[in-house]
């Protein structure tokens, strides 16, 4: 890690709304990345220990609601707490989304039925929305984007560690103490991550009117919640072209609609269109959301692809997702210590999605005598393209976007990326369901190939009490589907490349928010509007501080 340095910026002149304080960055650095750790963990953590859930609470038919419930909370509420930071400083609401996320936590651990559990859940996710994105704009309120880039690094570890360990520690906590202690785990993490939060994060706020978006607000969770809940009902719990579905579908659009045309007029608008001019964030809205769609709804599907076709159980599925995020982690790393040094970060979304599609290429290719050994590699270069991607393109909006809109700009390229991935794996679902079901239509009875293909224990079980020869049928089926989907996610991939090539190439700032925020406020800048001493176009159509 980076030597301590002082988290207070140098301005000529101090807004009134910001209090940096004196706090070495490595102790703000900690309290956000135990924070990122229990947003993270809390997604792959629940997974194992559901069966055990379900035996002892009862709700078969809600299970998947345990896991969408979370899901629910975080999608809606991450673009809310980008712009309720800008508006009210992040400290607060950082703090603010860290209690809640341990009441849920709590809560949720004490549930005695299945329904007390998933509204828990949902207070969890309403908390959890907050975690990562405050974490990614509180590290940009501290640090310039040039050193910043060096921290990339360990936000990825965090992301790649707790992908790997949380479902081994939810199966340990789960045989070995109860399924309570998956909730639990978070409680001491989160009132360390509160303390050290409390303690050493600046108090930065941009200088813009409280004025909250209501109506945006209601009409953004409102749209948000019937598209996660089309796109985990739709192939699922009903069939596509089913009623339920239509109407969700059909509510999605108009509630968009209607978010639009009320963000126009809004003062403060929770979704800034104004972000859409700038072409830098605008293309990293595409890339995130493209590559959200094609790579992670893609990798949900490796688990069942490692358990099913592979035969490995599904703690060994996990600890088999060691290499890909390994790749991620060095690719990281590395991209972070060089933008570090030179300042520039374009290359890398465009190697990155160019290498991400070379893996998805590498495992269309896959089947049923393809070695574990080779699974791995193709994951290591999946792996390696993904780290070049996600955070650095996070870093571009930042570095581009005024100071005033820094966490609406960080939430909305995450929740583009979010949005993305839900669609993706709804999409490719939808393709493995079709797939598999036409492939086994002659061997089983009707609809049964459809339910074996869905992932998780209840495949697993499936296949177990199948015949033999019916067994190696269905291992087959499923590895030609998945491997189908896989090839269906190139092109995809290929859109994610070629747009990264209109990404602008800027000159990262050299200097944290604050400082800009104090830069605007010597300007005499009117909220919404960009510093012209702030920042300057440069002849590639970039931002870069003025005077750089």
């Amino acid at each position: 890690m980076p030597p301590p340095r002082s988290a207070t910026p140098t301005p000529t002149s101090t807004p009134a709304s910001t209090s940096t304080g004196d706090k070495p960055v490595w102790l703000v650095f900690t309290g956000l990345i135990l924070a990122m750790l229990l947003a993270v963990l809390d997604q792959t953590i629940v997974a194992t220990a559901l069966p055990t859930i379900v035996g002892d609470l009862g709700g078969l038919n809600h299970l998947s609601w345990v896991v969408t419930a979370y899901l629910l909370g975080v999608t809606v509420t991450t673009p809310l707490y980008g712009k309720l930071g800008d508006q009210f400083g992040r400290k607060p609401i950082f703090l603010g989304a860290i209690g809640v996320f341990l009441i849920g936590s709590l809560l949720s651990g004490t549930a005695q039925t299945m329904t007390q559990l998933i509204l828990w859940r949902v207070v969890q996710g309403i908390g959890g929305g907050g975690l990562m994105v405050l974490a990614q704009a509180i590290i940009a309120d501290v640090v310039s984007p040039r050193e910043r880039a060096r921290y990339q690094g360990y936000f990825g570890a965090v992301f790649g560690g707790a992908s790997v360990a949380g479902p081994l520690l939810g199966g340990f906590f789960t045989d070995n103490l109860s399924w309570r202690y998956v909730f639990w785990i978070n409680l001491p993490i989160g009132v360390i991550a509160l303390a050290v939060a409390a303690i050493a994060i600046p108090h930065v706020r941009a200088p813009m009117t409280r004025r909250v978006d209501v109506a945006g607000s209601v009409l953004m969770i409102a749209a948000v919640s019937c598209l996660v809940l089309l796109t985990t009902w739709g192939g699922a719990e009903y069939a596509w072209g089913s009623p339920p579905i239509l109407f969700l579908g059909a509510a999605t659009v108009v509630l968009i609609g209607g978010l639009l045309l009320v963000e126009r007029r809004a003062v403060e608008p929770v979704l800034p269109l104004r972000l859409f001019a700038d072409r830098t964030f605008t293309v990293a809205t595409i890339v995130g959301f493209v590559v959200g769609f094609g790579m992670f709804g893609v990798i949900s599907f490796l688990p069942l692809f490692l358990q099913v076709v592979t035969g490995a159980s599904a703690t060994g599925s996990g600890l088999a997702l060691v290499p890909l995020m390994g790749g991620l982690l060095v690719s990281s790393i590395g991209a972070g210590q060089v933008i570090g040094r030179t300042g520039r970060y374009r290359a890398f979304p465009i190697v990155g999605t160019g290498v991400a599609t070379v893996g998805m290429l590498l495992l269309s290719t896959m089947g049923t005598t393809t070695s574990g050994a080779t699974v791995s590699t193709f994951m290591v270069v999946l792996g390696l393209g993904l780290g070049l991607v996600m955070q650095v393109i996070v870093l571009a909006v930042q570095s581009s976007v005024p100071a005033r809109d820094m966490g609406a700009g960080t939430a909305n390229v995450n929740f583009f990326r979010s949005v993305g991935a839900s669609v993706g794996v709804a999409v490719f679902g939808a393709l493995f369901n079709t797939g598999l079901a036409s492939r086994l239509g002659d061997l089983l009875p009707a609809g049964a190939a459809t339910q074996l293909g869905e992932a998780g224990a209840r495949g697993s079980t499936a296949i177990a009490q199948l015949p033999a020869a019916v067994q190696q049928a269905y291992v087959d089926g499923v590895a030609g589907s998945l491997t189908t989907v896989f090839g269906w996610a190139v092109p995809v991939l290929v859109v994610a490349f070629v747009a990264a090539w209109f990404l602008p190439s800027v000159e990262l700032r050299g200097t944290g928010v604050a400082e800009e925020l104090a830069r605007e406020a010597a300007a005499g800048v009117a909220p919404g509007q960009i510093a012209p001493s702030v920042v300057e176009p440069t002849a590639d159509h970039g931002l870069r501080p003025a005077g750089a």
